[in-house]
């Protein structure tokens, strides 16, 4: 039997789900404009289907739909720098801290490509099974383990030569 939910329970959901939201945005997008835009839009789409659609798991279906706009925000950005001649990237905000793993983290991040970044916030931010972030992308779950993998060796490979006592490479011994 399907639910019927009102404006007035979207406004509650939207408040309850922004600050987890916005996590997860700043870490796809490393930037906090950025970020509260994502927010902004993927809260703009559910609320156009809140009335007309039942949702299982309205936090997973939010959260989906911010992981493909992140993934379409990746793409027109390529074309548009594609496009511009003489094309340069923006400074990297860091939101983490001010710490130099955090700086690094956030900046390796934004070398990443789109696919990977949401994965890799998927998968640490919200920490999803790779099944869930399969679903979440719409793509097959070999490709998210495809994603997943490379990016967590690209990450590894830029760690800066100054690593701090708690981050070691896998396998290290001590």
């Amino acid at each position: 039997m399907r639910q019927s939910r009102s404006g007035s329970d979207f406004e509650e959901f939207a408040r309850q789900q922004t600050p987890q939201l916005l996590v997860l945005a700043r870490a796809m997008t490393g930037n906090n404009d950025e970020a509260w835009d994502l927010v902004q839009e993927s809260l703009v789409r559910m609320a156009e289907r809140w009335e007309k659609s039942s949702f299982d798991v309205p936090e997973a279906y939010v959260r989906t739909v911010m992981a493909r706009l992140n993934v379409d925000r990746f793409r027109r950005l390529r074309r548009e720098i594609l496009r511009t001649p003489h094309s340069h990237r923006d400074e990297v905000e860091v939101v983490v801290s001010d710490t130099p793993l955090a700086g690094w983290l956030v900046e390796s991040l934004s070398d990443l490509s789109p696919n990977q970044r949401t994965v890799i916030a998927l998968r640490f931010v919200e920490d999803l099974p790779v099944s869930d972030i399969a679903e979440r992308l719409g793509c097959s779950e070999g490709t998210a383990k495809s994603h997943l993998s490379r990016a967590l060796a690209r990450l590894r490979a830029s760690l800066p030569e100054q690593r701090p006592e708690h981050v070691r490479p896998r396998g290290s011994v001590q």
